[in-house]
């Protein structure tokens, strides 16, 4: 899966104390929810489902039939939050049908742990891209050397 973040200098969101508030600017902040975006659908996804039940394994069927919505589109959000490395995909014993499904949860069942992750990312990114830059810099005085000649 392929990692993909908005990166944003920002003014912590610590002064706000609504918890709906401070995770609708972070989700906007880190490109999850498009800016300014009224879809509540990826909101409650990540909000009500895996922030308030870090621990709990969630079932596509479940989400889908609680946000009344298709399992394509829950499927699309989680698969972004995957992305992040902020959700792992788990196998649980289903009630229902009597087999291990697919069921997804908060890694580690902690925000600022799966959290964590993410900033490797970032960092693992950041890192690689400077070492482009510096390769394109060689590249281009390599260039301006055979002009020279």
């Amino acid at each position: 899966m392929t990692f993909e973040m908005r990166v944003v200098i920002s003014t912590p969101l610590i002064d706000d104390e609504d918890l709906g508030s401070v995770a609708k600017k972070f989700f906007e902040q880190i490109g999850y929810l498009p800016k300014g975006s009224d879809s509540m659908i990826p909101y409650k996804i990540f909000l009500d489902f895996f922030l308030k039940h870090p621990t709990k394994a969630w079932f596509v069927d479940k989400i889908a039939d609680e946000l009344k919505t298709s399992r394509p589109t829950v499927y699309r959000h989680l698969n972004k939050l995957k992305g992040f490395g902020i959700l792992e995909e788990v196998r649980v014993f289903d009630d229902v049908t009597k087999q291990n499904k697919k069921a997804y949860r908060m890694r580690y069942g902690d925000f600022q742990r799966a959290w964590d992750i993410v900033e490797v990312q970032i960092k693992a990114a950041v890192e690689n891209y400077g070492k482009t830059v510096e390769h394109l810099q060689k590249l281009l005085e390599k260039q301006r050397e055979g002009l020279n000649e």
